[in-house]
């Protein structure tokens, strides 16, 4: 079945369109609705806190171990699409988006950890490689609405949250109709209300996850701020022109490339040497930020945006794939979405850091304040001395 994993990866692709359309149209959504210019940060974080809303209701049901998860992530699917159409409702305001994505990112919780959940059901073997290329269709998918935003600036914003929603359907039908349940899918009885501790009882799944959490800290913020990043950076320098739109899919969108990158590469250094290196170098952007906003070499900044947009997320895949193989089979999917709902806990609090801190603390500065997180990670992998880098039976 050598189309199963092109297929999720497509899906998830299409699917994920739906995280980042608030940020790519949020001017026209503020201009249309009064909102405040900086509301984007709030509905972020919106997004996000939906995302963990839905990944802690998964996870301690247990959705996607006792349920076909290409039937979860197909009904997710539409749910999420219907609630991102509903940003293009008349008579919108503060309140009614902020649920709206909300919404939407509580059934993202059954799209992307069910998707790696998927994946993980069909590759026992070179699952390092196969959750890079599924965590680079989520990159890609997160950076598209900046891409569609840059060809489409002389159209209706509502059209994009439609085409987003158009394709989030497509992704969710193609699972259902092309990916039924893998091989190495191992159902769950009933609900275990002791499954979150069990989990947690390794060793190797704590200092994964730990690891995992240091990234996040640093890369929902960093994808946030981008858009601010180029737009500060134009401000303070006579002549240059930017399309900020497709400059901040780039920057987003190479991470793609850099997730099935880092997914090659793990299967001769390993998923644990492969983070490591990724860690420590989106580390070290974080500690050079405040130079780079000095240059006055244009070429030089958008290089380092596009550099550091490739390790912030190369070792996401390599995270997700060691929190896959600390985990039993029958408690993978849930391990996953738990691990999510933490994690994007944390993106929460980075970025309304980053959105207090922007009001007293220089931009250039502001990105300091997202070293400790990869700092911590790398103090997790090297602590790590129980990672498992084969799959518990």
């Amino acid at each position: 079945m050598r189309y199963v994993l092109p297929v999720i990866v497509v899906s998830q692709f299409l699917c994920t369109t739906l995280w980042f359309v608030g940020n790519a149209v949020m001017p026209e959504v503020a201009a249309t609705f009064g909102l405040d210019e900086l509301f984007f940060a709030h509905q972020t974080s919106a997004v996000q806190f939906g995302f963990i809303s839905g990944t802690l209701v998964f996870a301690i049901l247990t959705v996607a171990d006792r349920y076909s998860p290409s039937k979860v992530f197909f009904l997710s699917s539409l749910a999420a699409s219907v609630f991102n159409l509903g940003l293009i409702a008349e008579g919108n305001g503060a309140s009614s988006i902020l649920f709206l994505r909300f919404a939407t990112g509580f059934f993202l919780a059954g799209i992307y950890p069910v998707g790696m959940k998927i994946a993980s059901d069909y590759f026992d073997k070179g699952l390092g490689k196969s959750l890079g290329f599924l965590v680079g269709a989520l990159v890609l998918g997160t950076a598209f609405p900046h891409l569609l935003r840059g060809y489409l600036v002389t159209q209706d914003w509502k059209y994009i949250i439609i085409a987003a929603s158009c394709l989030a359907v497509t992704g969710g039908i193609l699972i259902l109709m092309w990916v039924p349940d893998g091989p190495f899918r191992k159902k769950a009885g009933v609900i275990d209300r002791a499954a979150s501790r069990k989990i947690f009882a390794s060793a190797g799944f704590r200092s994964a996850s730990f690891g995992y959490f240091g990234h996040m800290w640093e890369l929902y913020a960093f994808w946030s701020f981008v858009p601010l990043m180029l737009t500060t950076y134009i401000n303070s320098q006579s002549g240059v022109e930017w399309n900020i739109s497709l400059w901040s899919f780039l920057i987003i969108g190479v991470g793609c490339l850099a997730c099935i990158g880092a997914g090659y590469l793990s299967s001769y250094a390993g998923e644990r040497t492969t983070a490591t290196l990724a860690l420590a170098a989106s580390g070290i952007c974080c500690l050079v930020s405040p130079l780079i906003f000095q240059t006055d070499h244009p070429a030089l900044f958008l290089g380092f945006l596009v550099f550091w947009g490739i390790v912030v997320v190369a070792d996401s895949p390599m995270f997700s794939t060691l929190v896959a193989k600390n985990t039993h089979a029958h408690q993978r999917g849930s391990a996953l979405t738990l691990v999510n709902c933490v994690g994007f806990f944390i993106t929460i609090v980075s970025i309304q850091v980053l959105g207090w801190l922007l009001k007293d603390v220089p931009i250039q500065y502001l990105f300091l304040f997202l070293a400790p997180g990869p700092a911590l990670g790398l103090l997790a992998l090297a602590s790590g001395r129980h990672i498992s880098t084969e799959p518990p039976l």
